[in-house]
């Protein structure tokens, strides 16, 4: 099986509180295959600083944990407690986080084509946002 690039994300919600407001937008993501989500845990910081961390496969009878369940159909256990303890520092007391790894599938046709072109991938790299906008909004020096 070709995989594509995979990544990793964080997402952090003040206060505890999992709405399921993503859940529609990532689901859009997994039906259209542009994504798939390889692993899923939930991260939640008390206001002393215990944490819990919940697979997505482990969650007890919660409306909006059960929602993101449906979109990792195998739970492959890339992602690690370990994992999830190490990026938990980064929360504040009495804030959650999703952590999510998924598979760019939209990439697996290209990257088929590098490996069978015998290409090599140099540098991938995500650039931030707030590095696009800034960039985005400098003015171009004038030419002289």
């Amino acid at each position: 099986m070709s995989l594509g690039p995979v990544e990793m994300l964080l997402v952090k919600f003040p206060g505890n509180q999992f709405t399921g407001e993503i859940v529609p937008a990532l689901q859009e993501l997994v039906d259209n295959n542009t994504v798939r989500i390889l692993d899923l845990l939930f991260i939640k910081k008390d206001a002393d600083g215990s944490l819990t961390i919940i697979e997505v496969d482990e969650v007890d009878e919660d409306e909006v944990y059960d929602a993101f369940d449906p979109l990792v159909p195998e739970v492959n256990g890339f992602l690690a407690e370990s994992d999830a303890i190490t990026l938990a520092q980064s929360l504040e007391p009495n804030s959650s986080a999703a952590l999510l790894l998924f598979e760019n599938v939209w990439a697996t046709r290209f990257r088929d084509a590098i490996v069978n072109a015998n290409g090599q991938v140099l540098l991938s790299e995500r650039i931030p946002h707030r590095v696009i906008e800034a960039l985005s909004t400098e003015q171009p020096e004038a030419i002289a």
